[in-house]
């Protein structure tokens, strides 16, 4: 057994068949199950029922793939740095972030773009969820997330806290007003942040509402900040968001207002797998955050 038979094993699970399998590797398909066909022979096992559509992970190979992959992961991280011993930051650093988020971002960019202009991005966006998804799968090295979010696998660097703004229709107010209370808010029908899976700022914005003894008339919850901008513009409702999401995306026809009587705040983080080697490029990407707010 060797890493490539590995490799070829982990990608003929992944597709499901051998023909998908080798045209993923850009080889032939008589190779690859000859490949597969001498694995078998040496671990003594079957590791993939041959159904007519798609072959099925067995008991011994569903435990071999997890380990495969581990091992596979570990092979390229142990590569990657090698390589990167004596060398500048160079290769692609992959990025996820939250929509909400994303006023991080385009300044670092042009940082890198300057100082390290062998270093190119290739950013995933998602809720936190999804984000920490992604990590675990180790389709990127970094993400910047809203929190809360379960923390177990991931080590992270706190960002500033942001209040949230109410976020109205320019029609439906004064156009002197500068902040609206609770109780008005409570009246009006919301727009919300919802994540696709997982306890986020949707359950605590709810949950100041009901602490002060309103109860919020949500008509709409949705992961994509622009999404619900664009409601607010159309006059469907009232969102409410972080302050610096508004600083990325156009707001003609909104209008922006703090909340009274409560502080409802967003913590944000960097984070980034415990137990992974991370790239020069994403090491330094995680210090322009330490720097920009000591």
């Amino acid at each position: 057994m060797d890493l490539k038979q590995l490799r070829y094993f982990v990608t003929i699970a992944q597709e499901g068949q051998v023909t998908r399998a080798a045209k993923k590797l850009h080889m032939a398909q008589p190779p690859l199950s000859q490949s597969l066909k001498m694995l078998e022979n040496e671990i003594g096992t079957p590791l993939l029922e041959r159904n007519r559509r798609k072959m099925e992970l067995t008991e011994a190979g569903k435990t071999l793939y997890l380990k495969a992959q581990a091992l596979l992961h570990q092979f390229e991280e142990t590569l990657s740095e090698v390589k990167e011993i004596g060398q500048g930051l160079r290769g692609m650093l992959s990025v996820g972030c939250v929509k909400s988020c994303f006023a991080y971002i385009p300044e670092r960019v042009q940082f890198f773009r300057k100082e390290y202009p062998q270093v190119t991005f290739e950013f995933r966006e998602g809720d936190s969820f999804q984000l920490a998804q992604y990590l675990e799968n180790r389709d990127i090295e970094l993400a910047i997330v809203r929190l809360p979010l379960a923390m177990n696998h991931f080590a992270y660097l706190p960002l500033p806290n942001e209040k949230y703004v109410a976020v109205l229709p320019e029609s439906w107010i004064s156009p002197t007003q500068k902040q609206i209370p609770m109780e008005d808010l409570a009246q009006m029908p919301l727009l919300l942040l919802h994540r696709i899976s997982g306890v986020g700022q949707y359950e605590i914005i709810v949950d100041q509402f009901r602490a002060q003894g309103f109860e919020p008339q949500v008509v709409c919850e949705c992961p994509d900040a622009t999404m619900l901008l664009s409601l607010v513009n159309a006059g469907v409702g009232v969102t409410l968001l972080p302050k610096s999401t508004l600083f990325m995306f156009l707001t003609k026809g909104v209008k922006v207002l703090e909340i009274q009587e409560t502080e409802i705040t967003s913590e944000s983080a960097v984070i980034w797998l415990k137990d992974r080697h991370l790239s020069k490029s994403a090491l330094r990407f995680i210090e322009t955050f330490e720097c920009s707010w000591k």
